[in-house]
Formats: structure tokens, sequence, C-alpha cells
């Protein structure tokens, strides 16, 4: 599913196993990318069984803004429902709340994040465990 507008780029499948088969390096990178996301798959099922819908949307909206770098978002409250396992009127009252609050500014699909860190402390523990991850095993190690 793509969430937010932007460039992709596609690649042949076999092409893609050609490049890894000659590189390690490659390799574990693709290795470290699957375990990021099947990590986050498994953070996502249990949260959205466990945590209250406005912890989940504050955690799309965090997660979308990290991955896309830019704090104005065009998403519907349909597809944050979908997101986040919810019904579209409870998104369209939690944007409300997270509105109120001057986390974000909402309106007819575009969100802009207004406040990251105090939208970041109206998550679950569960965005800190997959940003945790994500970095843990996609970001580059630095060298002292």
């Amino acid at each position: 599913m793509v969430v937010v507008a932007g460039v992709a780029s596609t690649l042949d499948l076999d092409h893609l196993r050609a490049a890894a088969d000659q590189s390690a390096t490659l390799r574990a990178a693709l290795l470290r990318h699957r375990l990021a996301i099947y990590a986050q798959i498994q953070q996502t099922a249990g949260c959205n069984a466990a945590h209250p819908v406005e912890s989940r949307l504050a955690q799309c909206l965090l997660q979308t803004y990290d991955l896309s770098g830019c704090d104005r978002l065009v998403l519907t409250q349909e597809s944050m429902a979908q997101m986040i396992g919810a019904r579209r009127n409870s998104v369209s009252l939690v944007a409300h709340t997270l509105q109120q609050a001057n986390l974000i500014h909402y309106s007819r699909g575009h969100i802009e994040i207004a406040d990251p860190d105090g939208l970041s402390r109206a998550t679950c523990e569960c965005y800190a465990a997959v940003k945790a991850r994500y970095n843990r095993l996609l970001c580059p190690r630095r060298l002292p």
C-alpha cells in the first residue's frame, strides 16, 4: 500500500536475486530489512489488539512522518482507519482531539505534524519499540 506520494523505483526480482547472490553486503541488508518489516508487523498486530485508537493513530502518524521525512501528509480518515484497524468515525474523533491539543493540524485529508515530540508522548510503547528496532537493523553503524 502506498501511503504518501513520492518517487519509487522497481527492480526485476531476477536481477535483485542475482545482485544478492554476488554481494554478501546486499544480502545482509535485505535480511535486515526483512527482519525490520517482520518486527513492525508483529508489533502492529499486538498494538492493534491491546492499545486504544488514540495511541495507534499517533503512532501511525509518527511512523509516516519518520519514513516520509515530511511534516505535511495527505492521508484520509479512511486510509488512517485501515492502517490502524479502526473505524473511520473513531479516527475522526481522535484526529479532532489531537488537533485540539495542537499536536496536528488537520483539514480534509491534509495533516501537518505540528508537535512531533508531543505526538510521541501520545503513542504507546510500540512506537519506540518499532523505531528502536528499525534503527538497530537499518541505520548504518557510525565509526568512533
